[in-house]
C-alpha cells in the first residue's frame, strides 16, 4: 500500500494493493475549496500517469463548500469514483456532488464498502 499526505489537507490518501485510491475524510469535516484542491492534487500525484478507481469515504462529513464541489467536478486521475457514506446527511452531501452537470468519470454513492469496492474493481479493466 502506498500512502501520501494530501498536502496540508484534512484527508488521508492511500493507494491499496488492488490499485484503488482511497481518500478518507475525518469525522465532522467541513471540506473547503482549498481542501478539495489539495486532495485532488494528492490523488494526481499518487496516481502519476495511470488512472485508478477511487473510494471516497465521506461518512460523517459535515459540509462540502460550493468551491469544493466545483473542484470535485474537474477531471483527475480517478477512472471512477465511489462515494461511501453512512447516513442520510452523507447521501444529501453526495447528491450535491452527483448533481454536478458533467462529472469527469462514473460516480456513485454507496452505504456498503463491499458493494463500493466491487463496483470500483468491476471497472478496472483497461483503465491504465
Amino acid at each position: 500500500m502506498t500512502s501520501q499526505p494530501a498536502d496540508a489537507a484534512k484527508a488521508d490518501l492511500t493507494l491499496d494493493g488492488h490499485g484503488v485510491v482511497q481518500l478518507k475524510w475525518p469525522r465532522a469535516v467541513s471540506i473547503s475549496e482549498a481542501d478539495a484542491e489539495a486532495a485532488m492534487r494528492g490523488v494526481n500525484e499518487l496516481c502519476g500517469e495511470l488512472r485508478h478507481p477511487m473510494l471516497v469515504d465521506m461518512a460523517t462529513t459535515a459540509q462540502v463548500s460550493r468551491g469544493a464541489r466545483a473542484v470535485f467536478g474537474r477531471p483527475c486521475q480517478a477512472s471512477r469514483i465511489a462515494l461511501l457514506g453512512s447516513s442520510p446527511v452523507d447521501k444529501v452531501l453526495a447528491n450535491f456532488i452527483l448533481g454536478i452537470n458533467k462529472l469527469p468519470c462514473p460516480t456513485r454513492f454507496f452505504t456498503s464498502r463491499d458493494e463500493a469496492m466491487a463496483w470500483l474493481r468491476k471497472g478496472q479493466a483497461g483503465t491504465a
